[in-house]
This record gives C-alpha cells, structure tokens and sequence, in this order.
C-alpha cells in the first residue's frame, strides 16, 4: 500500500460537501481509501519506540500508542476519556494543558525519573494542538535510562580516577611513615617492659598499646582504600551462592545471638549455581550483612531472601533500622558517602566493585526511619533462555 501523505482536512471537508453528489462505488472506493490511510498511521504510531500521547482538558485521554503504555504502566483502552492525572503526577503537565496556544512560544522539554513499573528516565517534549478552538496536548516520549546511565557511569570513571591519583598520593606519604611508626611503637613497647615502677609501667604500656591500635586501624583504612581502586581479580568457578551465603552467616552469629537480633531466613531449595569468587563474595555479604546489623537496634530483625529468575540468582538484606536518607541514595556506592559516625564511606564501593566483577549488579531500596533493602544480582551459570512478547515457549538446560 503507497502511503498518501498528501491528504488534508479540506479534502475531507469538500468531500463531505459533495456526498450527495457523488456515486455510492466512488463514495465506498473514498472512503476505503480513508480507513487505509487510517489503518497505516495506526500501525505506524504502534510500532515505534517513542510513547506518543494527547492528553485534552482535565488531563484526560485521548490517545496512547504502546510504547506509552509500556513507559508509563496504564491500559490506553482501560483510560482512554478518563483522566491521567495520577500517573503524570509531578510531569507538570496540568499547567502545560492551561496554557493557551498564543502562550506558547516553543516546544516545552523535561525529564522525569518513574518508579513504576520499573525504574526508568523518560524525556518528553510536549506541544499544543489546536482542534476546533480546544487546547490538546501532544507528547512525544523517549526513554532515555540508558543514556544517563551511561552518563553516570562516565562520572563515575571520572571520580574514580581522581580517587586513583589521591590514593596514590595516600599510599606514599602516609604509609611508609605509617609502618616506621608502629615498628618504633613496638621497639617501645618492649622497652616499656622494663620499667620498675609498676604503675608508672602499667601507665605508659596502656598509652603505647592506644597509639599502636590507632596506628594498625589507620593502615586498615588505607588497606581498604586501595583494595576499593584496585580490587584483586576475581578468580571465577561454578559454585553455589547459598554456601557462601551461610558460610558468612556463621561469622556473625555470635554477634547476632549477643544482640538479640532476629535473622530470618528466605532459600529455596534448589538453587543454581553461578561463576563466583568464594572468597571475594564472602566479603560482599559481611559488609551487608554488618551493615544491616549496624542499622538496626538490639532486639531488631533482618532478613536474608535468595530468589532465583531466568537469567539471574538474587541475594537481598533487609533490616528494620534507622534507613538511608533520600539525599544519600543515588550516591550510596560513591566513595566516602556514609550514613555511619565513623564510617569511611568505602565499605559498599568495594561491595560495588566485586558485584560488577563478577558479572553482577546491587540496588538499594530504602525509606528513612524504615529500613533498607540491599539486592545483589548474580548470573547464573548456565542461563535459561525466554521467549520475549507474546511466545509461551521456554527452552530450559
């Protein structure tokens, strides 16, 4: 079918005029032409990946295409006459509906971050549509998550080479007098020994083993610092991520059990295996699980939970504690972003850094004064394959 695109409204208005004139054959041959041309913009806007939508006075609406269905997660045949209010909460697009055409003087464009029904950055530019004298609007949406993902990752190098240069920086200038230092406070120490008077010995032994504790806490940190930069290379084989996962439960029952904090615990029974570091993810779930354990209040609960997908094994920590504030959230795995007194801000940065090392990804999901949710989402060995769209055919290992 040759697509028209000539065809105007005054077409249709002199064609109306003449109906009555005009043979029933002609008028029928007119008028199929008409649902054709019809029929093909509607497969045209259906099929491409821009939402498009016209929304009329009091946000109601009048058409969506699919992929605006997809963007923004309503049924156009469910809403169409009805308003949209409630999804485009906080588009601003009430106050665009109010302008009058003369008021506009170019095209309005905006982003808007959605949580439902996923997460996603959707960019849409917005123009008025005059139909007999009624102010419509027209959207044309683009979902642009991946372009600023890449944007945040790049800033995310960026940070990282700075950090690089400083840590470079920190390893020269405060390690090696760091490690003179705590060698001459041992030679102290053992000197210290030798002192007659008891309480003058037992005084001075207390301040020189506080100066050697503060010494070793110190080159912990610059430890963790350069293990955040340069984290070792995971050394990848088949295992199961429940073994791991209880293997680190273990390390902290006692302080658990001395806190009277409730673990619940959430694993199927069958779990696949994945390509792991044991040792690497072991680190990775301590620091969760440590940190869960530092949110909550004695007598708290936290919750461990192992789901399993097509394509992924998921291990999320829940907690009940004080949760993250919204301004710390989207930077919460930026170097020295901390929600702890005397935290270092570096702990969930290597916790970062080995998830993607081995294939994976980490959210978080909190409410402050309610809790957080740490998901960590690892590949799995050998993926099923799904059918995407309309298919009900899987192909399984």
């Amino acid at each position: 079918m040759r697509y028209n695109g000539r065809m105007r409204q005054g077409f249709f208005d002199k064609f109306v005029e003449r109906l009555d004139r005009i043979d029933a054959p002609v008028v029928g041959a007119h008028l199929a032409e008409l649902s054709r041309e019809r029929g093909f913009l509607e497969t045209l806007f259906q099929s491409i990946d821009e939402g498009l939508l016209v929304l009329g006075e009091g946000m109601r609406l009048l058409y969506a295409n699919h992929a605006a269905e997809r963007m923004i997660g309503f049924s156009a045949e469910e809403r169409r006459g009805k308003s949209l209010a409630r999804y485009l909460r906080d588009w601003g697009v009430e106050g665009l509906l109010r302008r009058q055409i003369s008021d506009w003087e170019r095209i309005e464009t905006r982003a808007v971050e959605l949580a439902y029904p996923e997460r996603r950055v959707v960019s849409y530019y917005a123009r008025p549509v005059d139909v007999e004298g009624r102010t419509e609007l027209l959207l044309i949406l683009r979902d642009v998550t991946r372009e600023r993902l890449a944007e945040e990752n790049a800033l995310a190098d960026e940070r990282l080479a700075a950090v690089k240069t400083l840590a470079a920086g920190v390893a020269h200038e405060i390690g090696n007098p760091l490690n003179a230092l705590t060698i001459h406070l041992q030679l102290l120490t053992r000197e210290l020994r030798g002192v007659r008077e008891e309480a003058l010995r037992e005084s001075l032994l207390g301040l020189a083993a506080v100066a050697e504790r503060e010494a070793t806490r110190l080159d912990g940190i610059i430890r963790r610092f350069l293990a955040a930069i340069r984290p070792a290379k995971p050394n990848l084989a088949r295992g199961n991520v429940v073994d791991v996962l209880e293997a680190t439960l273990r390390l902290v029952e006692a302080d658990l059990r001395q806190r009277r904090i409730t673990l619940e615990r959430t694993v199927p029974k069958a779990v696949p295996e994945i390509f792991l570091d044991a040792q690497q993810l072991e680190q990775v779930f301590f620091n969760l699980i440590r940190n869960a354990m530092d949110a909550v209040p004695d007598g708290g609960r936290i919750g461990v939970a192992v789901t399993v997908d097509d394509a992924w094994v998921n291990v999320s920590v829940l907690d009940n504690g004080m949760g993250i504030p919204a301004r710390l959230l989207g930077r919460i795995f930026d170097p020295y972003v901390t929600t702890k007194e005397k935290g270092t801000g570096l702990g969930l940065m290597i916790v970062g850094r080995i998830v993607q090392a081995h294939g994976g990804t980490i959210d978080c999901a909190s409410h402050e004064g309610e809790g957080s949710c740490f998901t960590v989402r690892l590949p799995r060995a050998e993926r099923r394959v799904r059918a995407l769209g309309n298919a009900k055919t899987e192909t399984k290992p």
